[in-house]
């Protein structure tokens, strides 16, 4: 049941944050330099699959870990900024590599919000869910 409860709590914080990133930090960038690039509308079913997987892969590297071992939330904002700085960087490294038109200005920028994402995301929804299962605790 915690893990239900640690994935549910994770995985609302860190669709409302990316929501907000994408929508106001991500998407001018990528408009403005990679805007012939992409669609109009998102392929919504590909984004779910990755939503689900990776919130997965978050807690399965991250967050459950730290909430079994009980560590302190300064180390897991650490793991897990540095999660999604290695994850995100795995996309625009390659993308950097790979395809004509994408910068440093991009693979920089998406790079630190992943690393912001995931590290925020990761110490809330652990404190969060430390609190939900204390509560039912009493």
């Amino acid at each position: 049941m915690q893990i239900a409860i640690l994935y549910g709590v994770t995985a609302f914080i860190f669709l409302g944050l990316d929501v907000i990133g994408l929508n106001f930090l991500i998407k001018p960038i990528f408009d403005a330099e990679i805007g012939d690039m992409l669609l109009e509308t998102p392929r919504w079913g590909a984004a779910a699959a990755f939503y689900l997987a990776y919130v997965g892969g978050l807690l399965f590297f991250v967050c459950a870990p730290a909430l079994r071992a009980e560590t302190a939330l300064k180390t897991v904002f650490v793991t897990g900024a540095l999660f999604g700085a290695i994850c995100y960087g795995a996309y625009e490294f390659t993308n950097l590599a790979t395809l004509k038109g994408w910068t440093w200005r991009l693979t920089v920028i998406d790079v630190a919000w992943g690393a912001a994402l995931n590290g925020v995301s990761a110490t809330a929804g652990v404190a969060l869910t430390r609190a939900i299962l204390s509560r039912r605790a009493q």
